[in-house]
Formats: structure tokens, sequence, C-alpha cells
């Protein structure tokens, strides 16, 4: 694996005055070149996401059909992540990276081609979907391990914490720049931005400095896979944080591919509110990962992650029971703080804990829970709420089986606390 070179080193050692705590991770040259990259390229993601939520409901008008978009996306990640974890510890991490985003960026141009000249189906959302969903399986895993690549363990959880909060800037920014494009001139512009925005995390990887690339010895063995699985299962602390991931991802991330339903039929607000909805989610997010970075160090991680994750579920219970739009913005807000804190946290305890020959591997299982199991359970969650005719009764539904779920946890791994 490659690791942060001796001259990077220094110059992290030399400008970590030019940076305040909260920022400190920038102090690395390659970290700031994807700092900036990612932050454009995310804010083209969610444009992306909320225009193409909004175009499926206008096309086919069901529930239903938001969940099986989101499902198509997430298929792929169930299927691949595993796998790309072991290839993640095999190549080059940034190479894969490069390719990865390549791919997305023609499957965004296609996605805004078949809009603006209006020949765009359901069926192609779909498809374009599954597409995207199986570079995110590859590229989740080797984005995940190569955050240690640019800063060294010293600055790894200042890293992921300014990770989410790029992402969840762009999700403040991106939601509300595609709710005002929707609806002055249509989805189809919102994609082409988000094509465009790739160029600028291409550039970042090209311009990186790294050491050549030397896999770690055995990856050419076989079972590399069992042996990820095997320490993950002999590992209670690992084993734990994957388990209570799971049931957020799976129970509690069930409303985000349904906002678009919210928005249009119980609070009544078009396509302007949806970006409002998305983008308070993301502004409650960015705030939690601005916190963790500025005082990540210094907050009981494990007592943390546990009232995050008790937390989120019954600010979801509230919020599907609202029809008053600023509360539901302050409640879902208060839910992207909560819902980050705990993936923040888990990210950072669990990549604190293993070994680096098995980082790979062990976060490809992480990027399947958060990237996979989300978007199924809002498919299963979509089908539902189209039979019962309720979307905020199973959003609710699911929040409450979470919240037993995380709680039957917090007394059994009781361990956790001391991380």
């Amino acid at each position: 694996m490659a690791t942060t070179t001796g001259a990077s080193t220094q110059e992290a050692s030399a400008g970590t005055s030019r940076f305040p705590p909260i920022f400190r991770a920038l102090r690395h040259r390659n970290y700031r070149l994807f700092f900036i990259g990612q932050l454009i390229s995310l804010t083209g993601t969610w444009m992306q996401s909320v225009a193409q939520g909004w175009l499926v409901l206008r096309l086919s008008n069901s529930p239903a059909m938001l969940g099986l978009v989101a499902a198509a996306s997430s298929l792929p990640v169930l299927l691949l992540s595993l796998p790309a974890g072991t290839l993640a510890d095999r190549v080059s991490k940034r190479r894969l990276l490069l390719i990865s985003q390549v791919v997305a960026m023609v499957l965004a141009i296609v996605l805004a081609g078949l809009t603006l000249t209006e020949r765009i189906e359901v069926w192609h959302v779909v498809a374009l979907a599954a597409l995207l969903g199986t570079v995110t399986a590859f590229e989740g895993p080797a984005r995940q391990a190569f955050t240690v690549e640019m800063v060294g363990r010293e600055d790894l959880l200042n890293a992921i914490a300014l990770n989410s909060s790029i992402f969840n800037a762009a999700r403040t920014v991106g939601p509300a720049v595609a709710g005002v494009v929707v609806a002055l001139i249509g989805e189809g512009p919102a994609f082409a931005l988000n094509a465009a925005s790739f160029i600028f995390v291409i550039a970042s990887l090209l311009l990186m400095r790294l050491p050549p690339f030397r896999p770690p010895g055995g990856v050419q063995e076989r079972g590399q896979l069992r042996e990820g699985l095997r320490y993950i299962q002999n590992e209670p602390r690992v084993r734990a944080l994957l388990m209570q991931a799971a049931a957020i991802s799976f129970f509690c991330f069930t409303y985000i591919p349904l906002l678009p339903v919210f928005a249009r039929d119980i609070l009544h607000v078009g396509a302007s509110g949806l970006g409002m909805l998305s983008a308070t989610s993301g502004l409650g997010a960015l705030i939690a990962a601005l916190i963790l970075a500025q005082f990540g160090d210094a907050i009981p991680r494990g007592r943390l992650v546990r009232l995050a994750a008790l937390t989120q579920p019954v600010l979801l219970i509230a919020f599907s029971v609202s029809r008053w739009l600023p509360l539901s913005l302050l409640l879902i807000g208060m839910a992207g703080w909560a819902g980050v804190t705990t993936m923040a946290l888990t990210n950072t305890l669990i990549q604190s804990i293993v070994p680096d020959r098995l980082r790979g591997r062990v976060m490809s299982v992480f990027t399947l829970l958060l990237m996979g199991l989300s978007p199924m359970s809002g498919m299963l969650a979509g089908g539902i709420a189209q039979a019962v005719g309720s979307v905020p009764l199973v959003v609710a539904g699911s929040a409450l089986a979470g919240w037993l779920i995380v709680a039957t946890i917090a007394v059994r791994a009781s361990f956790l606390r001391a991380l």
C-alpha cells in the first residue's frame, strides 16, 4: 500500500500553523486537492440526486418507482462491494478512483442528453442508476481506504470529519440549487452541471503526488475476502459498530428517496420545497461534520455515537408526523446531524481498529451497509407505502424498528462506550 512520503510529512509539519485545528488535515497537499475536487463534484452529485427524484415522480407519479430507482443503484453495491474491497487492497486506489469518476461523468452526460432531448423514460433512469451503483461499489471502498494514504493516521479523524463536511456542504448547496434550476428550466440542466463537475475531481486526482504503488505482501493469495470477513466476525468492536451502522442505514435512511412525496403530497411545497428539505438535512449533517472536525479528538466517541444512533430514529418519527414546513425543516436538519455523527464516528472508530492490510476489505463492508442497504430499503419502503397509502406511516414504522435494534446493541455491546 502506498503511504505518505517523507516529503509530504515534512510539508504537513511545516504547514501546521497555517491551518486551524478544524482544518488541520488540509496541511497535506494531496488532501487539499482532494477536498476541493470533491466539494465541487459532490455538489453536482446532489443536484442530480434531487433532480432525478423529481423527474421520476413527474414521469411515474409513483412512490414505488422512486424506491425502485434507489434500489437499482444499491443492488450493484450489495453484490460487488466486498470483491471491490479486495480489489482496493490489491491495486492503486487513486487509479481505481480515476476510472470510477470518468465512468460516472459519462453516465451523467447520457442522462443529461436524454432529458434535454425529451427522450427520457423511467426505465432509462433505472438503468443508469444501476450502472452508477456499479461505479459506486468500486469507488466507495477505495475512497474510504484512500484517506489514510493522503493524511496518515495522525489526522485521520479530522480528514474523515472533513470528508463528511464536504459531502454535506454539497448536500446543502446542491439540492437548493437543483430546486431552483428544476423549477425554472427543468431537470436536464441540473444533470449537465453534474457532468461538468466531475472535471474537478478528476483533475485533483491527476495532480496528486504519491509514491509508486506497491501491493502489500500476500495480496495475491486466495481467500482474501474470507480473511476480511473472518476478522470482522472475530473482532467484537468492529462487528458491533457495523451492526449498528446496518440498522441505521436500512431503517433510518428510508426517508431520503421518499422526500419528493413529502414535498409534493404531505407538505405541498413543490420542487423548491424539496430542495429546501434536502438542503436542510444536509446543513444539519454539515454542522455535525464540522463539530467532529473541531472537537473530534476531545469527545467521548463511543458515547456520542450511541447517543446519535438512538436519537435519529426519534427525530424521523417526529418528522413523519409534522405537517408544518418550519418544524419539518428543523426535525430533518437535526436528523441529518444525528445520521452523520453516527456514520462519521463509526467510520473513524473502525479505521482506528482495523489493521492496514485489511482496511479495504473491512471498509467495503461499511460501504455496502451505508450505500447498499439504504437505497434497497427505500425500494421496500416505497412499495409498502404505495400498498398502504401512507408514506409517513412507513417512514415512522421503519424508524421505530431501527431504534429497537440500536437500543438492543447499546445494551449488549456496552463496551463501545469506552472507545
